[in-house]
């Protein structure tokens, strides 16, 4: 025997419905979380003049990520959404008639002489126009004296300079694991202290993160892996936004603009 379809169709939607609600709280707080930098903190102080000269070409752009984990993607729920390949997407939004290619070039566990190491060997191949060098957190976690450091943050930008490459350092994440280390604040500092000294750019990670938890007041869990180091997909892709916006801004600001011209 048959029952009405009515029958049959309001108690199955209503199950369908018990099942998902459980999650709706969950994904309706993820989309409604905005991705903020308030404090203006991601803005790169010095202009990028040869990412300048190739937008004003017209000319293909290559950005190589260079890091560890953090830039592999470790605690994203797939490849493309680590924060190089987000970067990918939020820079075809922002210049959709520019071809740009983000190499992702993160191993996990590496420290800054393995990732020159790479580099080295791999630069004239992948011909980078902007190296976003992701640096200093292992150093810390496995607690390395810094004294040598600043050396290391030396050669590396001797050498990508070197290719005519604009260049723009990005620290530690801020992560229970990472400022647990007694060594995190002062390896912050040293990356700055570079950064300045040698004239080039720095993305204070760091600093933005701290303000999601502080400022923003989002749970740790709210853009970081469970294991409470790495980021997620939500925190990999505000960190994409936040980067693309403040390349093209310094690359697109008048003084890079002119500099783009006069060469």
């Amino acid at each position: 025997m048959r029952f009405p379809r009515p029958l049959v169709r309001v108690p199955a939607l209503a199950l369908i419905a018990a099942a998902l609600w459980p999650l709706a709280p969950a994904q309706a707080q993820e989309q409604e979380r905005a991705c903020n930098d308030t404090a203006k903190l991601a803005r790169l102080r010095a202009p990028l003049p040869h990412m300048a000269r190739r937008i004003a070409a017209d000319r293909p752009l290559t950005i190589l990520a260079l890091g560890s984990s953090s830039t592999a993607g470790a605690g994203a729920s797939s490849p493309a959404a680590s924060y190089p390949s987000r970067l990918a997407v939020e820079l075809k939004t922002l210049f959709p008639d520019l071809a740009v290619t983000v190499l992702n070039r993160g191993v996990n566990g590496e420290e800054a002489t393995d990732m020159l190491a790479r580099f080295e060997k791999s630069a004239s191949t992948d011909k980078p126009d902007v190296v976003l060098w992701q640096l200093g957190t292992n150093s810390v976690l496995r607690d390395r004296p810094l004294e040598h450091y600043e050396e290391i943050i030396q050669q590396g930008l001797a050498r990508m300079k070197g290719l005519g490459a604009d260049v723009v350092l990005i620290d530690p994440q801020f992560a229970p694991k990472v400022i647990s280390m007694p060594e995190a604040k002062d390896m912050v500092g040293l990356i700055a202290a570079a950064a300045t000294k040698r004239g080039v750019d720095l993305f204070p990670r760091f600093a933005i993160m701290r303000a999601w938890h502080e400022t923003e007041a989002i749970p740790f869990e709210g853009f970081l892996a469970p294991d409470q180091l790495h980021m997620n997909d939500w925190g990999y892709g505000c960190l994409a936004k936040l980067i693309g916006k403040a390349l093209a801004e310094a690359a697109t600001r008048p003084i890079a603009a002119a500099r783009a011209i006069a060469r």
